[in-house]
């Protein structure tokens, strides 16, 4: 029975990604901040130095805790975002290079962020980083999960829009077009690239070693992969398509001046930026999405 060990497991994709872990046969430890309730969790605090031991003789580490990007980014906003990411992938990446019997593989969540707003241009995972706050934390926190670290495969995790009902963007979203009052956010011509968590999570354990209910050989992926469908939408196509499954009205446009003044900075970087990226990786190894189109994406979730 593979041994995993995680962290952030109660956020959105942490807690669906643990079901599917123990549905698959694996043995599931979790990193948690207060103290240890059974056998099954480990307490750490991730801002300090991390025992080898409690990485030791697992067959996976996957680290998914951070800090929530979205809201107005103060001075101690974005430290929180920083550090909860740069540093906690260090002090795990150290506690692996120490661990008397390290895992096969330190699997990091990263972001589409690290691509920065590109307008209309295509990006792959060998797309070069892009400039400002996002495409800086992303670059030093995949740069992290390499501290130390040797004969250990690292996988980082670029993860688009992951679309839940349970939680993220598309719960955001649902209110105002449940009150006829959605619509297209600034020109509506940034590109939002997308996943479904099903397909987010089914990525995830293709990264991992084969757990008793999966014995088939994995794709095992190296270094960065894009986690995003191979569909990218506009925002206005996005806000069209989630009218029409919803039967509500998209007409009530938000100016992206009115977004910069309530979110500012992020603003900028997230709602408005434009990044249109591919899943390169995840076609050539011949992964299988579920859903390849929003239309049926959104229809599942809010069927």
């Amino acid at each position: 029975m593979a041994r995993v060990l995680i962290s952030g497991s109660s956020g959105l994709i942490g807690s669906a990604l643990v079901l599917a872990l123990e549905a698959d046969g694996y043995e599931v430890t979790r990193l948690v901040r207060s103290p240890a309730r059974s056998e099954k969790e480990l307490q750490w605090e991730p801002m300090h130095e991390v025992s080898p031991a409690m990485v030791s003789g697992f067959d996976a580490v996957v680290h998914l805790s951070g800090e929530n990007v979205a809201g107005r980014w103060t001075a101690e906003k974005k430290r929180k975002i920083r550090e909860s990411r740069v540093a906690s992938t260090r002090n795990l990446a150290w506690a692996i290079a120490k661990s008397e019997r390290p895992p096969q593989m330190f699997v990091c969540a990263s972001a589409i962020g690290y691509y920065g707003n590109r307008g209309d241009e295509v990006l792959t995972e060998d797309s070069a980083a892009g400039v400002g706050f996002l495409p800086d934390v992303c670059r030093e926190w995949e740069a992290a999960t390499h501290v130390g670290i040797a004969g250990v495969r690292v996988v980082n995790l670029r993860f688009g829009i992951v679309l839940s009902k349970n939680g993220g963007a598309l719960k955001e979203m649902l209110r105002p077009f449940r009150l006829g009052v959605g619509g297209r956010v600034g020109s509506g011509r940034q590109w939002w690239s997308w996943i479904h968590i099903e397909d987010a999570i089914a990525v995830i354990l293709n990264c991992l070693p084969a757990g008793r209910e999966r014995p088939s050989p994995n794709n095992l992926f190296g270094g960065p992969v894009n986690i995003v469908s191979p569909n990218p939408v506009t925002n206005g196509e996005f806000t069209r398509v989630l009218a029409a499954v919803m039967k509500r009205p998209a007409i009530f446009a938000v100016p992206g001046f009115a977004a910069k003044l309530a979110f500012g900075e992020f603003a900028e970087e997230g709602i408005l930026a434009s990044a249109r990226v591919m899943p390169r990786k995840l076609e050539e190894s011949g992964f299988e999405f579920r859903y390849r189109d929003l239309v049926g994406a959104v229809t599942q979730l809010l069927r």
